[in-house]
């Protein structure tokens, strides 16, 4: 779980609420009406339903994200080269069943089935395309949602401001109109920088950390099937991180 998307969520709408002193009196109904519900219906007609059916789902997966860490992945495939010298690669049959990871465990089946390396380099690199571009749909459309909510609160600003010139002679008119002209603005705002934005930022942070997963599994596995000696496999997967990030020993091994 992402502690940091909870904290950064919860601790923006407080301080907003706080700022408000009555939150009430921002209450308008109308203005929802035309920001929430207008965002809502302007990222079905941009999205296919099935993608917009999933939006709940990829929100929440900056906040429930159980991703391995690099070095526990570094661990794991450098247990499964040990295994593999020790025992032969037949014996990963067995060890990857534990491996809780779908792309590093289709990887090394190819590699015990005996498949060329170069076809498995193929078709590896082709569903890690699939895999990044699936991500930067998902991101792209939270992203798409977050320009759309600023411009339904531009749109029910001039609402408000129609509805007020419409009749000056009404004082009791113009307060309404202009709730609505004000406070449309101000929940476009909060949704799109406060419950959008960000989200887009971190899903493409954790995109590209799960990539660079993803390529470290492939370069493991091609590392196992040659039969590299377990540290010469450590050390090509440690490359991939920064001197601070690697395991005990790696630190030096390169520059900044």
């Amino acid at each position: 779980m992402d502690i940091a998307t909870i904290v950064g969520l919860l601790g923006a709408t407080t301080l907003i609420l706080i700022a408000m002193e009555d939150p009430v009196t921002f209450w308008n109904i109308p203005s929802v009406l035309i920001v929430i519900g207008g965002t809502i219906m302007a990222t079905l007609a941009s999205n296919p339903l099935a993608q917009v059916g999933g939006f709940l789902s990829v929100y929440l997966k900056t906040i429930k994200t159980s991703a391995t860490s690099p070095n526990e992945l570094i661990e794991k495939i450098v247990g499964f080269a040990e295994t593999a010298r020790r025992e032969g690669i037949l014996a990963l049959e067995q060890a990857v069943e534990e491996a809780n990871d779908e792309f590093l465990s289709g990887g090394i089946r190819l590699a015990v089935d005996g498949t060329e390396p170069d076809l498995i380099m193929d078709i590896l690199e082709t569903e890690l395309l699939y895999i990044e571009e699936r991500h930067n749909q998902a991101s792209e459309m939270i992203a798409r949602a977050a320009e759309m909510a600023p411009a339904f609160g531009m749109i029910g600003t001039l609402v408000g401001l129609v509805l007020m010139l419409k009749d000056m002679s009404d004082p009791a008119a113009i307060g309404p109109a202009m709730a609505v002209a004000l406070l449309t603005t101000l929940y476009g705002s909060i949704i799109a920088n406060v419950f959008l934005n960000p989200i887009a930022a971190k899903l493409k942070i954790y995109s590209k950390e799960e990539v660079l997963s993803k390529r470290m599994i492939i370069e493991g596995i091609m590392a196992i099937q040659q039969g590299d000696n377990p540290r010469i496999v450590e050390h090509k997967l440690s490359v991939f991180l920064p001197p601070s990030l690697r395991p005990s020993g790696e630190e030096g091994s390169g520059g900044e």
